[in-house]
């Protein structure tokens, strides 16, 4: 199949064909078509799948198709917001609203990323100037919402992307207010990596009759993947990590950590050992956060080491490493992490670095995958076979941007992980009865 079957305007599939691109991923295959029919869509794929083309392509098309309304006077922009996408993190809304560019630049759209971190003022003008799309994280949003500097009364489209991540980072009483300030009658989109229990509850207060498409088992692990445990005592492990990018003549890869403080502590160690390395986590501003991207993406940098904040919305083409310095506790963060690399068709290697005392996350994780990860003894780092396990802290979610507070945001994580029900939130109703939450064939199948 080629995009030009899918329906698409020649503006969006000029936008493609400069972008080299030719045949759509699944996900794009069905979500295209089911978008452009007007109605709800359920979508979850695996990381790196293109889901992000495969709704801002037909949110772009359904707005072209219609003209602009526009507001005199009153509060907010003299154009309000017509399409509000939803994003967990900083680098995934920036990345979204990259997109929005990206496959709009033939079209007279405007769109805007907004996130905490940097200053109210640039964001206040362009609100006031205008903005078509606007892609956005729940805390500053409100932020902007409660002092009128944006209008979401007139919201034709929403999308929620990654909303597994951000219920797991308790953004539901953001997203439950969100819903409040938008019209009743628009087209809701509900993205999500992973398909959850806790994602189909909140599909079925949220979405009216949608259409649902699973391209790939849930919390399934990319094929192009390569994954692999490698046993290490828990003093070694940094050790072993010099010594498998020195050897292996590792030029880029993304380790992952549990805390904000360990990727600062393992990053400075790294360097030490004569290998390029910056910390990622959400004590860094925004600007560092940017610089460091920037920098591993430009092969200036050879170690990203990043907390969980990274595991989503950071787009690195071609990363052919990713290392689990430390197992995460949550399991579903081990499909994230490792959908780093592997990404549209390219080949990749997850090696995950496991002591005694994260047997038990290593087993939750294998269960979640339905499969067992290959371990590889590296000779020089045997584990001690009769070192105990030390009880490991419980690692806080990379919860909320530092604009806001936490809010309970850890809690309410726990309660989703333990599959409960999320509190009713203001769904719409269209005049079409309650939403039915079953799962319908997926249109363009």
């Amino acid at each position: 199949m080629l995009f030009d079957s899918l329906g698409l305007s020649d503006a969006l599939l000029r936008a493609v064909r400069d972008q080299g691109y030719d045949r759509p991923t699944p996900i794009q295959q069905k979500a295209i078509p089911a978008v452009l029919a007007g109605g709800d869509l359920l979508a979850g794929a695996q990381t790196g799948t293109g889901k992000t083309a495969g709704f801002v392509l037909p949110l772009l098309q359904r707005l072209s198709a219609r003209p602009a309304p526009f507001v005199a006077g009153g509060r907010g922009s003299r154009k309000p917001v017509r399409a509000l996408i939803i994003a967990p993190t900083r680098e995934l809304a920036a990345q979204v609203e990259a997109s929005v560019r990206l496959y709009g630049k033939h079209l007279k759209f405007v769109s805007m990323a907004m996130f905490g971190g940097v200053g109210f003022g640039p964001q206040m003008g362009q609100l006031r100037r205008g903005v078509d799309v606007l892609v956005a994280t729940p805390g500053r949003l409100l932020d902007h919402q409660r002092q009128g500097n944006v209008d979401l009364s007139r919201v034709e489209i929403l999308v929620l992307d990654e909303a597994d991540r951000m219920l797991d980072m308790g953004f539901l009483p953001d997203i439950k207010q969100i819903l409040a300030l938008l019209p009743e009658s628009r087209q809701n989109l509900l993205f999500s990596a992973t398909f959850s229990d806790a994602i189909k509850t909140l599909a079925n207060r949220l979405l009216d009759r949608p259409d649902v498409i699973e391209v790939t088992p849930r919390n399934s692990t990319v094929e192009t993947v390569r994954q692999k445990i490698h046993p290490v005592d828990r003093d070694r492990k940094r050790e072993m990590l010099s010594w498998l990018i020195g050897t292996h003549r590792w030029e880029q890869v993304l380790v992952f950590t549990r805390t904000k403080h360990g990727a600062d502590k393992l990053a400075e160690q790294l360097s030490r050992d004569g290998i390029r390395s910056v910390a990622l986590h959400g004590n860094k501003t925004q600007g560092a956060r940017t610089r460091a991207l920037d920098d591993f993406k430009a092969g200036d940098v050879t170690a990203l080491v990043a907390t969980d904040i990274a595991a989503r919305g950071i787009d690195i083409e071609a990363l052919p490493h990713v290392v689990n310095y430390d197992l995460p506790n949550v399991p579903e963060d081990y499909v994230h992490r490792i959908g780093r690399t592997g990404r549209a068709g390219a080949t990749g290697e997850a090696v995950s670095l496991v002591c005694v005392d994260e047997h038990v996350f290593l087993r939750d994780i294998e269960r979640l995958i339905k499969q067992s990860i290959p371990r590889e003894t590296i000779k020089g780092f045997e584990p001690d076979p009769n070192a105990r396990p030390q009880p490991a802290k419980p690692r806080q979610r990379q919860g909320r941007p530092p604009e806001r507070g936490g809010n309970g945001a850890h809690a309410q994580a726990s309660k989703h992980r333990r599959g409960a029900q999320p509190a009713s939130d203001g769904r719409r109703r269209n005049g079409r009865g309650a939403p039915s939450g079953s799962r319908q064939q997926a249109r363009g199948r």
